[in-house]
């Protein structure tokens, strides 16, 4: 079956470089994991979940076994990829880098923010995966830095987000706020108010923030809102509001 993804123009132009953001469309999987569902911690058959998952590497012209997968636990670790992985290792980290050919990364989301990261120059790239609580923490900052030891320069990063949660459809209750800005002074101007509501938090507003804090200025936003949009892309806050549970789309990155 065919696999749909959507691509970042500033990635794109760059050689040596191939990746994609995946959503929803061209997979396998069946009924509330319909149908291009990556994650088998969501319940989804795992046999399915592991054909859209090589559908999904061979779009991009890698083999499953060159695709590499963390265990994500919203932390601000960064994982660094040094040869060929031996299946799924349940690697505990929320981004991962890597300067080697021939080798993919992919991060799961479900309304958290998807990152990939390429310096080609370099030849050195990276995936993120940044919910609010791995952003507050520096998992941003983090992956550039581990990006930069291995020969990265931020100046010539080109970073592109993908699909996720717009701040629009991210209602968050009356102690986020407070919590978040002790962490981040500077972050109450990532909320707003809607109709005199409850605030709203803008989390890929805040990562673009990072990304420039970090010295990556060259930053493009991928696809849309994955609340508003629930038949383009998975989102777990969409699921939970109709009461129901959903799967996981896959950003993936990689050097030829």
């Amino acid at each position: 079956m065919t696999q749909h993804f959507e691509e970042s123009t500033a990635l794109g132009t760059l050689g040596g470089v191939r990746h994609g953001f995946f959503g929803r469309k061209g997979g396998s999987s069946l009924g509330e994991f319909a149908e291009n569902n990556m994650s088998v911690a969501v319940g989804d058959t795992p046999r399915l979940v592991e054909i859209n998952r090589t559908g999904a590497a061979e779009a991009l012209g890698f083999r499953r076994n060159q695709l590499f997968l963390l265990k994500q636990v919203h932390s601000n670790r960064v994982h660094r990829l040094a040869e060929l992985p031996q299946g799924d290792a349940p690697v505990e980290a929320d981004a991962v880098v890597t300067h080697r050919p021939g080798l993919a990364m992919g991060i799961l989301t479900a309304d958290c923010t998807p990152i990939l990261f390429a310096d080609a120059q370099a030849s050195v790239i990276g995936a993120a995966h940044a919910g609010w609580r791995g952003a507050v923490d520096g998992i941003v900052g983090n992956t550039v830095a581990a990006m930069v030891e291995l020969g990265a320069d931020p100046a010539n990063i080109v970073a592109a987000i993908g699909p996720t949660i717009s701040g629009e459809n991210y209602e968050v209750g009356p102690h986020f706020m407070d919590d978040f800005v002790k962490l981040r002074p500077d972050g109450w101007r990532h909320f707003s108010s809607h109709h005199g509501g409850r605030a709203h938090f803008d989390l890929p507003g805040f990562v673009m923030a990072e990304l420039e804090r970090a010295g990556v200025t060259r930053v493009e936003r991928v696809g849309g809102c994955t609340y508003g949009h629930p038949d383009r892309y998975f989102s777990h806050r969409y699921a939970t509001h109709q009461k129901g549970t959903t799967g996981r789309q896959i950003a993936i990155i990689g050097l030829a």
